[in-house]
C-alpha cells in the first residue's frame, strides 16, 4: 500500500505489491462523495495515460498545484463564509482521544506549536488552512461564530480578525490560548484578549466561560514550504470530565464525521488495543465500509523491542491484511516534550523521524514504506483532498441551487412587507373581507363552501319534516298494514320523526268523538282535524333548530376562515375584526331564532291557505286512496295476515284469502265515511302546509341571518376603527398598531432573508470559480 509521494521538489512514485489497494486514481464516473480509489497501491494497465503516473514532476509548478491550490481556496472561502452550516463541504476532520497524540499530530502537519501544558485541552474546533503560495511565513487567526451562546445556529455567520497577522511562530502558542478564551466567552470583546498572559488566561473566572463551544478558532498559514492542505482539529475526546461535557464532545465529533463530504482521520495511539478506542468506534460507526475513514498511528516508539506480538499486529494494519480501510493506515512518529523543548525546525524533525523508521525494525522492514512518516502522510492527503473537492464541485452547485429554490418558495410563501400607509393597509382590508363575504353569502363568489353546505342541511330539513307526514290507515287494526305514506312513486321520504303516531279508523273516530260540541247531526267537528293537524306542526320545532344550529356553525366556521385569510397577518388587527364581528354574528343569530318561532308559529293558528286548488285536488286523490284501501286491503296486509292464512289452511279451510277474512265481519263502507274524510282533509293539508315550511324557514334564516349580517358588518368594522378610532385620537398610531406585523412571521422572513443573501453568495462564489 505504498503511496504516492507529491513532495515540493521533485516526486517519485514507488512500485507497489500486487497485493495492496488500488492506487488514488481519478474516477470514470463523477461521485459527489468522498474520492472512490484509495490513495496509494498499484495500478492497473489502463491507467498508463494518466497524468499523474509521471515517474518524475514538480507539483508547485504543474496544472495540478494551480488548479488545488484554487479548489482548497474556494472551500476555504465558502466557510469562512459559513457555508458549512448549510451544505456539505469537502473537509478532513482530525480526531481522537486524549493523550493520542492528536495535538502533536496537528503540530507537525502545521508547522506550528498548539497549547498542549498539562491540564489544557482543545475547548472549541480550529480550522488550519495551510498555503505555500506566499514567500514568507505568516499565521493570521481569525474567529468565526456560525452559533450563539445557547448553540442554536446565527442567521448569518460572522467571522472576525483576531490580532494582526503572526510572524513568529513562536507566538502562535499564545495567541492561539487568547483566541480560545474569546471564544469561550462570546459576551466579552475579543480585543480585550489580546494581551492577556498565560497566567491571566488560567485566571479567567470558569463560571462565566463555555467549558466548550462549537464556533471556530481559523488559522491561516501562510508557508512557502508547507503542502496546501486544510483540516479541521476537533476537541479531543475526553473520559475525566461531567457528563454533560463529555456527551457535548462527543455529538460534536460525531455530526462532524457523520457527514459524507467528510474525510475522518482518526488518531491512534499505538500503545493501546486498536479496539479500546473510542475514536475507532465512532470512526467505524459513520463510516461503517471504511471508505472515507484514514488512520494515523502514533507512538510506536512506546512499543519496546519485547512487545512482538503488538508490533507484528500493528504491521498487519499498517499493511492492509487487518482492520482494513480504503484509504488505509499511517505510521508517524511525532517529536517528544525533549524534542519540542529543543525548537528544532520541521526539517530536522521529520529527518529524526525518517531515521527511526529507518533504522527500527519491523518498521524498516514493512512492505508499505511508503505510510511511515509525515511527509507521506501530508502529501497523500493533500492529494485526496484536492481530488475529493473537485468531484464534488457539481454535487455542491447542485446543493446550493436546491436550498436557494427552496428558500424562494418559502419567501414568497409569506405575506409580503408593509409597504402601504397603515390608514390605508386597514380599510383595504375591510373593504376585501366584507366584499368576500358578501360574495360567500350571495354565493357570487368563487367559494361556494357556505351555499353549498347550508343547502345540504336545508334538504336535511326537508326530510325530516316530511318524516313528520301523519301516520293514516284506514282500517280498524291499522298496525296489520303497510303505511299509506305517499301518492308519488318517486317521492323522497324522510326518517319518520318516532313522535308520528300509526292512526286507523279507530283512532280518528275517537278524536272525531273527543271534539264534537254542538254540531247538528252528520257535521263533523272542525276542531277534530285541527287538532290532527296540530300533532304533526308541533314535531317541526325541533328540526328547525337543529337546522339553525348546524347553520350557525357553518356560518362560524366561514367568518373564522375568512378573517384568518384576510387579517392572519395582522394579529392585533384580526383580534379586534374577530372581537367586532363576534357580538354582531351573535345578535343576529339570536334575531334569526325569534324569526323562525314566528315562521313556526304561523302554522298553528289558523289552519289556512288560498292554495284552494292544491289542497282539494290532493283531498280527492288521499281520499280516493283511502277508499280503495278499505275496498282491497289485501295489498297492503302485512305478512302477519299471510301467516293467518297458511294456519287455516293447516287447519282444514284451505283457499282462503285476505278478502275472505274481511268478509267474517260485515262491513259497510259508510260506516267510516266520515273517518276516511277527516284523514284525507288532515293528510292533504299537511302537504299544503309541508310545502309551505320547508320554503319559509331556509328563507327566513337567510334573510334574517346571512343577508342582514352582510349588511351590518361592514358598517360596524368601518363604525369601530375608523369613527371611534378617530373620536378617541391617536388615529395614526392606533393604524399602525393594528397593521403590526406578527413577529413570528417577521422574525421568519428576516431569517429567509438572511438565508437567502447567504445562498446567493455562495451560488455567486461557486459559479464564478473556473479552475
Amino acid at each position: 500500500m505504498n503511496g504516492f509521494r507529491f513532495n515540493k521538489t521533485k516526486t517519485t512514485i514507488p512500485q507497489a505489491p500486487a497485493s495492496q489497494a488500488p492506487a488514488l486514481a481519478p474516477s470514470p464516473e463523477p461521485d459527489a462523495n468522498v474520492e472512490t480509489s484509495s490513495i496509494s497501491g498499484q495500478r492497473s494497465s489502463s491507467d498508463s495515460d494518466d497524468k499523474w503516473e509521471d515517474s518524475d514532476f514538480d507539483l508547485s509548478s504543474t496544472e495540478y498545484a494551480r488548479r488545488g491550490k484554487e479548489l482548497m481556496r474556494l472551500i476555504n472561502d465558502l466557510r469562512s463564509m459559513g457555508a458549512d452550516t448549510m451544505i456539505d463541504l469537502p473537509t478532513i476532520v482530525v480526531i481522537g482521544g486524549q493523550s493520542a497524540g492528536k495535538s502533536s499530530l496537528v503540530e507537525a502537519v502545521s508547522g506550528v506549536n498548539v497549547p498542549r501544558d498539562s491540564g489544557t485541552c482543545t475547548r472549541c474546533p480550529m480550522e488550519c488552512f495551510m498555503s505555500s503560495s506566499a514567500k514568507t511565513w505568516s499565521c493570521t487567526i481569525k474567529l468565526r461564530f456560525d452559533y450563539d451562546s445557547s448553540g442554536r445556529p446565527l442567521s448569518r455567520s460572522k467571522e472576525v480578525g483576531f490580532g494582526a497577522p503572526i510572524t513568529d511562530k513562536n507566538d502562535v502558542d499564545i495567541w492561539l490560548r487568547r483566541a480560545q478564551a474569546a471564544i469561550l466567552n462570546p459576551h466579552t470583546p475579543a480585543e480585550n484578549f489580546h494581551k492577556k498572559t498565560v497566567t491571566e488566561l488560567r485566571t479567567i473566572n470558569s463560571t462565566s466561560s463555555l467549558k466548550f463551544s462549537r464556533n471556530f478558532v481559523t488559522v491561516a498559514i501562510e508557508d512557502p514550504d508547507a503542502i496546501d492542505l486544510s483540516f479541521i482539529d476537533l476537541p479531543g475526546l475526553i473520559q475525566n470530565e461531567d457528563q454533560e461535557v463529555i456527551d457535548l464532545v462527543q455529538e460534536l465529533t460525531v455530526k462532524a464525521i457523520s457527514r459524507p463530504n467528510t474525510i475522518i482521520l482518526t488518531t491512534i495511539p499505538m500503545s493501546d488495543d486498536i479496539q479500546n478506542q473510542q475514536s475507532v468506534r465512532l470512526a467505524r460507526e459513520a463510516d461503517p465500509d471504511g471508505q472515507r475513514t484514514i488512520g494515523v498511528l502514533t507512538k510506536p516508539d512506546t512499543l519496546g523491542q519485547g512487545a512482538v506480538s503488538a508490533r507484528k499486529s500493528w504491521i498487519d494494519v499498517i499493511e492492509g491484511h487487518q482492520h482494513t480501510l480504503k484509504h488505509g493506515y499511517y505510521c508517524v512518529r511525532l517529536p517528544d516534550d525533549a524534542q519540542r523543548t529543543q525548537r528544532l525546525s520541521r526539517t530536522a524533525f521529520q529527518k529524526l523521524e525518517a531515521e527511526y523508521f529507518d533504522t527500527n525494525p519491523p518498521w524498516s522492514q514493512s512492505t508499505e514504506r511508503g505510510r511511515f512518516g509525515i511527509p507521506a502522510f501530508v502529501s497523500d492527503i493533500s492529494v485526496l483532498l484536492v481530488k475529493h473537492i473537485g468531484k464534488s464541485l457539481a454535487k455542491l452547485k447542485q446543493d446550493v441551487e436546491r436550498l436557494l429554490a427552496s428558500c424562494l418558495d418559502d419567501l414568497v410563501a409569506l405575506p409580503a412587507p408593509l409597504t402601504s400607509d397603515p390608514q390605508v393597509e386597514v380599510l383595504g382590508k375591510v373593504n376585501e373581507f366584507c366584499t368576500a363575504f358578501k360574495g360567500i353569502i350571495d354565493g357570487t363568489s368563487s367559494d361556494k363552501r357556505l351555499a353549498q353546505r347550508n343547502r345540504a342541511l336545508y334538504a336535511d330539513f326537508k326530510r325530516d319534516i316530511r318524516g313528520t307526514a301523519p301516520d293514516f290507515r284506514p282500517f280498524e287494526n291499522p298496525k296489520q298494514y303497510t303505511p299509506f305514506d305517499s301518492l308519488e312513486p318517486n317521492e323522497t321520504l324522510g326518517a319518520r320523526n318516532r313522535r308520528v303516531r300509526t292512526m286507523g279508523l279507530s283512532e280518528v273516530r275517537q278524536a272525531i268523538k273527543d271534539a264534537i260540541a254542538w254540531e247538528l247531526p252528520n257535521n263533523i267537528p272542525y276542531e277534530a282535524k285541527t287538532r290532527l293537524i296540530s300533532q304533526f306542526t308541533t314535531l317541526w320545532t325541533a328540526p328547525a333548530e337543529r337546522c339553525l344550529t348546524a347553520i350557525n356553525e357553518v356560518l362560524d366556521d366561514v367568518i373564522q376562515g375568512l378573517i384568518e385569510t384576510h387579517f392572519g397577518r395582522f394579529k392585533v388587527l384580526q383580534q379586534l375584526v374577530s372581537e367586532l364581528i363576534s357580538a354582531d354574528v351573535e345578535e343576529y343569530k339570536s334575531r334569526t331564532r325569534c324569526a323562525m318561532k314566528e315562521t313556526l308559529e304561523l302554522e298553528d293558528r289558523p289552519n289556512y291557505t288560498q292554495n284552494t286548488d292544491y289542497l282539494l285536488t290532493l283531498r280527492d286523490k288521499w281520499l280516493n286512496k283511502y277508499r280503495l284501501g278499505r275496498r282491497e286491503p289485501s295489498q297492503y296486509q302485512l305478512p302477519d295476515v299471510t301467516n293467518a292464512l297458511n294456519y287455516l289452511a293447516q287447519a282444514g279451510y284451505s283457499g282462503l284469502t285476505a278478502d275472505d277474512l274481511n268478509r267474517l265481519r260485515p262491513y259497510n263502507p259508510d260506516d267510516f265515511e266520515d273517518e276516511l274524510i277527516v284523514m284525507a282533509d288532515v293528510r292533504a293539508y299537511f302537504h299544503v302546509a309541508y310545502k309551505r315550511i320547508i320554503d319559509h324557514i331556509p328563507l327566513k334564516i337567510e334573510h334574517s341571518l346571512h343577508q342582514a349580517l352582510a349588511g351590518k358588518v361592514s358598517v360596524t368594522l368601518l363604525q369601530s376603527l375608523i369613527v371611534d378610532t378617530t373620536a378617541q385620537g391617536d388615529f395614526v398610531e392606533r393604524m399602525k398598531e393594528l397593521v403590526s406585523e406578527d413577529p413570528a412571521i417577521a422574525l421568519k422572513r428576516d431569517h429567509l432573508q438572511a438565508r437567502r443573501a447567504r445562498l446567493q453568495d455562495y451560488r455567486r462564489k461557486l459559479m464564478n470559480f473556473s479552475a
